[in-house]
């Protein structure tokens, strides 16, 4: 399987429209030389992926299977790599109740029982917690730097000596307040 075959055997399906993945349970057609790094670059045989439209062609086929990520089609599933999570969130807003997650290849995702927000302990050497949100089935976002500070700045509030943020009725704890 390579890129090529990906796109062409999804050729006219509407961006908009959520692909089956969870109901396609092709064959295993091996490992593909792409790289979903942690900062959200998308590296194919080591060039970085420059079309934005291809990535997010990419990021509409993968899931997450017991045994890794995968890219998977009605005829074909194939095995990548992903650093940490495939997307990041680049962007929040608040629509009354709701806040909104937006990731680095367009998808959305209203925070709350659906799409959960939960911190988890970063790999980095300075275990510092960092915010992730679940985008669909078993595909989560990490937040970037400036969406977490804008989360934090602009949304949270401060209870007991932590920072909390609340979104459809739910109170999400970030951490203490330093």
């Amino acid at each position: 399987m390579d890129i090529s075959r990906i796109s062409a055997s999804l050729e006219g399906v509407e961006d908009a429209a959520d692909l089956p993945v969870e109901k396609w349970h092709p064959t295993h057609c091996g490992k593909m030389d792409l790289v979903i790094r942690e900062d959200g670059a998308w590296i194919h045989e080591g060039t970085p992926i420059g079309r934005p439209a291809l990535v997010r062609l990419l990021s509409r086929v993968l899931r997450k299977d017991e045994d890794g990520y995968v890219l998977v089609t009605p005829v074909e599933k194939i095995s990548i790599e992903v650093e940490d999570v495939p997307f990041l969130v680049v962007d929040i807003d608040r629509e009354g109740e709701l806040l909104r997650a937006r990731t680095n290849v367009g998808d959305e995702a209203l925070i709350g029982p659906d799409h959960p927000l939960e911190m988890r302990a970063g790999d980095d050497g300075d275990d510092a917690p960092r915010p992730y949100v679940r985008i669909r089935g078993d595909l989560w976002a990490r937040f970037a730097r400036p969406a977490y500070y804008r989360l934090i700045n602009e949304e949270s509030w401060e209870k007991d000596g932590s920072l909390y943020v609340s979104s459809a009725g739910l109170d999400y704890e970030l951490g203490a307040v330093a």
